[in-house]
């Protein structure tokens, strides 16, 4: 090799971590922990003509890991957090509702002003259970090495296939197979999370304590608006009769949102399929009184409800609940509003809330990974990103993508899992009503059913955007953390 040639050879791929101390709290609630945050090299595993040809490194996936400083880590808990997309960094738990540090954002119609503030999250989960925030490739800080493409990672089954092998890889190196282990997942993360719970212990025999879905989708069908699917038409509406409660578009004799919720579900469950299942066979006394009953409980008008044939997508609903006001209601959190661009305007061209929450969590964790915790880079950290578009679900070609069965595998093979799901009310991305109907039809016997709990909140998709909403979501998880080990 000549000297040219090795002045321009690039080292081969190498860990890059950062850690340091923290503490919260004071007296009794005092934390102290540790922070271990940067890119840990992924490798596979060469076979050629049934040869070993080595390891090949193909990507690094940054991280940020917190251990609670004094305890014993082959017994205390350890949650490995993730937020979907996909193409999501963990950027939302983290600062958001997990971390031991979040940002100070404000709420619907009261935002706080840029730049944004990050304080002591003296609920936060590391009171339980050690944390490791995970971006998968191409999200956050995480990319490919030199020489790979960015796409091989970009689909359900390399996905699966990364993150779990990342956190093989994280419990191996810092000796914690013998600690209960959580799975934490927001959205698509959930997918993940359900994917990788039945993955993890059919791979590498890792059979994990708990699994929590924040904001859960476990099949997509149940939340598509296609051409001959009816289903999420019925399973949207209870949400859609929520954000109508909130933005005081219904009539008062309904009552509290305990109350619409519960007529919209009852509606939703039996009249409304049985009405969109019936098409043009449905008697015409019979259709106006189903379109009366939907108006009135999602406050738009009955006729935009017939010329719609009672097939309402988020995205016409978003657009329509508050036309007369020329605003538009947000998707990830229908609490908050925007403007309309045309007061004729049919589809939402921006969500409102995913408007109103990145800016504080960009400013914040930028701050927060460079000046605190001493993680120095120049690239970008992709927060939501769509760089891993076109996403591959390859693997359900004609059919919907679901992890449901995969989730109820785990459930029957691992009797001792647990699964927590928390939804919000407002959420648009992920109708809550949707994921019951998900989770009632796992094919798991009545034993199983008992080991999955449920939790509502007054809040969107990001569930602790609401503060009190928060509050009570932190004890809630530490409580199951608890139950589970």
């Amino acid at each position: 090799m000549t000297d040219d040639a090795k002045a321009t050879e690039q080292p081969a791929p190498a860990d890059y971590l950062v850690t340091s101390t923290g503490s919260i709290g004071s007296g009794e609630q005092r934390l102290e922990y540790h922070v271990s945050c940067g890119r840990m090299v992924l490798r596979e595993e060469i076979i050629e003509d049934q040869k070993f040809g080595g390891h090949q490194a193909r990507a690094e996936i940054f991280h940020i890991a917190y251990t609670l400083d004094g305890a014993e880590p082959g017994s205390r808990p350890v949650t490995f957090a993730f937020n979907g997309g996909p193409g999501s960094s963990s950027v939302w738990l983290h600062l958001g509702l997990l971390g031991p540090r979040r940002v100070i954002m404000g709420d619907a119609g009261d935002l706080k002003p840029p730049p944004y503030a990050i304080e002591d999250n003296l609920q936060t989960l590391l009171t339980e259970t050690d944390l490791v925030f995970i971006d998968p490739v191409t999200t956050g800080f995480s990319r490919t090495v030199e020489g790979h493409r960015a796409d091989d990672f970009h689909g359900f089954g390399r996905d699966l296939e990364s993150v779990g092998e990342f956190i093989r890889l994280w419990a191996t190196r810092n000796g914690r197979w013998s600690s209960p282990k959580f799975l934490a997942g927001e959205s698509y993360g959930t997918t993940r999370a359900a994917g990788l719970a039945n993955r993890l212990q059919s791979e590498y025999g890792m059979y994990v304590n708990g699994v929590i879905l924040i904001s859960s989708i476990l099949d997509f069908a149940s939340a598509d608006f296609t051409e001959g699917n009816d289903q999420a038409f019925a399973l949207y509406l209870p949400t859609y009769a929520a954000t109508a409660h909130y933005h005081g578009k219904l009539a008062d004799d309904l009552g509290d949102l305990a109350d619409v919720v519960a007529q919209a579900e009852d509606f939703a469950a039996r009249d409304l399929p049985y009405a969109l299942a019936r098409g043009s066979r449905l008697p015409t006394d019979e259709r106006r009184a189903v379109i009366e009953r939907y108006a009135r409980l999602t406050g738009l008008d009955p006729a935009y409800v017939d010329r719609a044939d009672l097939r309402i997508t988020l995205f016409d609903f978003v657009a329509e609940l508050m036309r007369d006001r020329q605003q538009l209601v947000g998707r990830l959190d229908m609490r908050f509003v925007g403007w309309l661009d045309h007061g004729n305007d049919s589809h939402m061209d921006y969500d409102p809330s995913y408007s109103a929450i990145l800016g504080p969590y960009a400013t914040a964790f930028n701050s927060y990974i460079r000046d605190e915790c001493g993680f120095k880079i120049d690239i970008p950290y992709n927060i939501l990103t769509p760089k891993v578009y076109p996403w591959s679900y390859k693997e359900f070609e004609n059919a919907s993508v679901e992890t449901a069965t995969a989730l109820a595998k785990a459930l029957r093979d691992n009797p001792a899992l647990r699964v927590h799901i928390s939804c919000g009310y407002y959420d648009g991305a992920t109708p809550h009503f949707a994921a019951e109907h998900v989770i009632a039809h796992l094919r798991i016997p009545a034993a199983a059913r008992e080991r999955i709990e449920w939790a509502y909140y007054e809040a969107g998709h990001m569930t602790y955007v609401h503060e009190p909403s928060r509050q009570q979501q932190s004890e809630d998880l530490r409580a199951f953390i608890r139950s589970a080990t």
